[in-house]
């Protein structure tokens, strides 16, 4: 039987052998924003200074750190691409109340089962040719790869809102808040039974409003070397 191929592009874990930059906030066209020349006020032959990162004192911490929500959403989409998944990586991550993370995980194969041999398409005429019979959703990964004795109270950040399945999951494990980014499919029968349990549950949703759109993660930068646009890989 002939099944569609998984990607082959997934993180590796040698950085020196595949470079990926991910995009989520491009803080380098706000600076040099907040940088430009202002307008003369009539008094001056040259244009006003504005403050400028570049020149920041360097006594003083750095103001254009990621929030915590934006560490979390990343960590999220960093790990989506551990996903061999041709079509949808898809990751999350959940944090307890002390801003501590304690599950990561990504949607794959079951651990034990040969990726090679099992299907990755989304459409064939028997579901079982299919991925979805098989496949491991990212909550639930990141549920059952905790690192504390439970998941009681956390918030879990996840790429996509979560099927009704997932959120089973999550009603019983006691997570009590999702954070997501997109919600593309809620219209479909899944999605709705899922809002309809997390709201029965008292499960707190809501999508996620990121301040800036890319987030840049380049190797090179520890030394001071400007990011290789050639070795770059994209977010889900």
């Amino acid at each position: 039987m002939l099944f569609s191929t998984r990607r082959s592009d997934y993180l590796k874990f040698d950085p020196y052998s595949f470079a990926p930059t991910y995009k989520m906030a491009d803080r380098e066209e706000e600076t040099r924003k907040r940088c430009s020349s202002a307008p003369t006020n009539g008094l001056q032959s040259t244009p006003e200074k504005k403050p400028c990162l570049t020149n920041r004192d360097e006594n003083k911490k750095r103001e254009d750190y990621l929030e915590w929500s934006e560490y979390f959403m990343a960590i999220a989409f960093l790990s989506a691409q551990r996903s061999k998944d041709p079509n949808s990586q898809v990751g999350a991550c959940i944090v307890n109340q002390e801003n501590k993370i304690v599950g990561i995980g990504y949607n794959g194969m079951p651990n034990g089962c040969n990726d090679d041999f099992l299907p990755w398409r989304r459409v064939a005429e028997n579901k079982l040719d299919t991925k979805y019979p098989y496949v491991c959703h990212a909550e639930l990964n990141a549920i059952l790869n905790k690192n504390s004795a439970d998941v009681k109270n956390c918030t879990i950040y996840v790429a996509l809102f979560p099927c009704n399945e997932c959120a089973k999951l999550i009603i019983q494990s006691g997570i009590r808040e999702v954070i997501f980014v997109s919600d593309k499919y809620h219209d479909i029968p899944e999605m709705v039974a899922s809002r309809k349990l997390l709201d029965m549950a008292g499960v707190k949703y809501r999508q996620f409003q990121p301040k800036s759109k890319q987030i840049v993660i380049d190797f090179a930068a520890i030394d001071g070397k400007p990011p290789n646009p050639l070795k770059s890989i994209a977010s889900p």
